[in-house]
């Protein structure tokens, strides 16, 4: 083959990838749209500190949020995680009518906003004690967590930042066992088909044990190794 035709080859090739891979970037929802740009945002931890006074109110000021479960932990999170769940609750694919204001336009006005504040906010290492559960299924959790969970979340429950699985080692035991809830009840539209599955074969005590275990992991960065609080 000559070069010439090895040329045409290569434009002819391109040409069919390019057409093939067009459609597929016109079908990019809204949301998936959104998330691309602020993925390509290099956030601003200086205002990201300024957007997250207005978070700090529910989530306070060192982002462990309360430990009745009604504010979630996000300090440590992985900010491609919070990135995606500020665009969600754009987009009416998470419910919940005070992050649907907060991650509005008015407040995060642009893709730049929302990696600013996720930026800073998964900076944050606040380390007050979490809400637990009583204890007594502790290493049921762990058995059931081992099984079903660790596979994606990790051994030690740190997430994964390149795959956007959150971190959930340390979270609120009342906002763990709700989510669960509400995936299964259809309150969380963002959990994927497989995910909400697999939520459907725990029962109560699986969810109310699997929940206290990951409450008591201390919440720290992936480098380190978590340990159950005792």
């Amino acid at each position: 083959m000559t070069r010439d035709v090895q040329d045409r080859v290569f434009r002819v090739l391109c040409t069919s990838a390019l057409a093939v891979l067009a459609p597929a970037a016109a079908a990019l929802s809204p949301a998936q749209q959104e998330l691309q740009q602020v993925r390509q945002c290099k956030g601003d931890l200086d205002r990201g500190a300024e957007l997250f006074r207005l978070c700090a109110g529910c989530h306070g000021a060192a982002g462990v949020g309360t430990a009745d479960g009604m504010v979630p932990r996000i300090a440590g999170q992985h900010a491609s995680v919070l990135e995606k769940q500020l665009v969600d609750y754009r987009y009416d694919r998470r419910w919940d009518l005070r992050m649907e204001q907060i991650a509005d336009r008015h407040h995060l006005a642009d893709a730049q906003a929302i990696a600013d504040v996720a930026g800073y906010v998964s900076r944050l290492q606040g380390d007050r004690p979490n809400g637990e559960g009583n204890g007594q299924l502790l290493e049921h959790g762990a058995g059931t967590y081992a099984a079903l969970c660790r596979g994606c979340h990790g051994t030690d429950g740190q997430g994964d930042a390149q795959r956007s699985i959150p971190r959930i080692a340390g979270q609120q035991y009342e906002y763990l066992r709700r989510q669960i809830y509400d995936a299964v009840d259809g309150r969380r539209p963002n959990f994927s088909p497989a995910h909400i599955r697999l939520f459907a074969r725990l029962d109560h005590e699986d969810i109310q044990a699997v929940a206290d275990y990951l409450s008591r992991l201390r919440a720290t960065t992936a480098a380190e190794s978590p340990a159950a609080r005792k």
